[in-house]
């Protein structure tokens, strides 16, 4: 993670619902998400207030958030630094089960690799597939403790050659890849001299649609322990919104290098759901960069907006919070909001920067990104 990059990031109730599932829901996790196959081609949403659900496993379960070191490498030395980043991870993993049994253990945005200023040529040799021999290894210990495991990480796809993609992957306690969350967007013109060039689906968005479904666009993973979303996406409460209008019940969010707490607390309470956020530790040995810059901060927000359990140091550490899903659930519904005085504010908007450019050129680094997309704003 660059300076510049940590500096930007880290500057920069809810009525809540009880949903009915289809029988055919019932038992098992819904994926809804890309790389998953293709899905619906209109949004899983209601119009009663409530969504779909799958049964739950349990009353409650035990969230567990892993807040660890990011160790990038120099690309030449790819294969030593993905294999002692696995290592750790792995460990990571024995040691939340020596001091707790949580349900779900999430890890924060790029456990497997940290960030660094690598071109493309450079992360598509390390970016992990999935599923993968990472995954598998990941899969081994979901399957040896019994607990879902969610992280964030680079990686490639033999539908998307050439991209980069930035993807949260969901595997159960079963060692199963229940879904692949890619990341909604990148800022663009948000730094002084280069541009994050990963595809996102913001990037792709035409196409992303036509190999997913337009259901994918915003997806909420329908699980015996809720409904889960993740993103690594910061400050873009519409999107949030969206998630929880299909249903969202728990957020499991991920930074590297700094976030806005108020962020996600506002997520928790203005959405009624239980909101996580996982940062990196401090890193010692982490390339070019300090040791402790945008360190710290994981925590859980529930749906009041307030702080259940959080990290008390900026060192690496496991955060433990109670879910109480079935008592969520049973006073749940989608968000209250008066669309109809809006709408056509929303229909109306034009983002700075129109989708789909990564379907016209690859960047081939984070200067050419921010070269490519130079006089491409539509805004003055």
């Amino acid at each position: 993670m660059s300076n510049s990059r940590r500096q930007f990031l880290s500057g920069a109730a809810g009525l809540a619902a009880l949903g009915v599932a289809g029988p055919s829901l019932l038992g098992a996790s819904a994926p809804a998400q890309a790389a998953m196959g293709k899905g619906p081609d209109t949004p899983n949403q209601r119009d009663d207030g409530t969504y779909d659900v799958v049964e739950l496993a349990k009353p409650a379960w035990m969230l567990g958030l892993v807040q660890s070191r990011v160790h990038s490498f120099d690309a030449s030395q790819w294969k030593a630094g993905t294999r002692r980043n696995l290592a750790h991870m792995l460990d990571l993993i024995d040691k939340a089960h020596y001091h707790a049994k949580p349900d779900l253990l999430q890890f924060h945005e790029f456990p497997l690799t940290g960030w660094r200023k690598w071109t493309r040529n450079e992360i598509l040799k390390f970016a992990i597939t999935i599923p993968g021999e990472e995954t598998e290894a990941i899969a081994a210990k979901a399957r040896q403790y019994g607990t879902w495991i969610v992280f964030g990480a680079y990686a490639t796809d033999p539908d998307w050659p050439g991209h980069v993609l930035s993807i949260t992957t969901i595997i159960n306690d079963k060692g199963e890849i229940v879904d692949k969350h890619w990341k909604a967007r990148n800022l663009k013109g948000a730094f002084p001299d280069f541009e994050l060039f990963t595809t996102t689906t913001y990037d792709v968005l035409d196409r992303y649609v036509e190999m997913y479904g337009r259901d994918a666009v915003v997806p909420v993973t329908r699980t015996p322990l809720g409904n889960i979303c993740t993103s690594s996406t910061q400050r873009e409460p519409e999107l949030f919104r969206a998630m929880a209008v299909k249903g969202a019940e728990v957020f499991l969010r991920t930074a590297s290098g700094g976030f806005s707490p108020l962020d996600v607390q506002a997520c928790a309470m203005y959405n009624g759901v239980y909101s996580s956020i996982v940062n990196n530790s401090i890193s010692p040995d982490n390339g070019p960069y300090f040791d402790d810059p945008g360190s710290g901060g994981t925590a859980v927000y529930g749906p009041q907006g307030t702080a259940i359990a959080e990290a008390t140091s900026a060192h690496e550490t496991l955060v433990l919070a109670n879910i109480p899903i079935a008592s969520l659930r049973a006073r749940k519904r989608q968000p209250v909001m008066h669309a109809d005085l809006y709408n056509d504010v929303y229909a109306n908007y034009r983002s700075a920067y129109a989708p789909n450019l990564w379907t016209e050129h690859l960047p081939e680094s984070l200067e050419d990104a921010a070269q490519y997309i130079r006089g491409k704003s539509r805004w003055k």
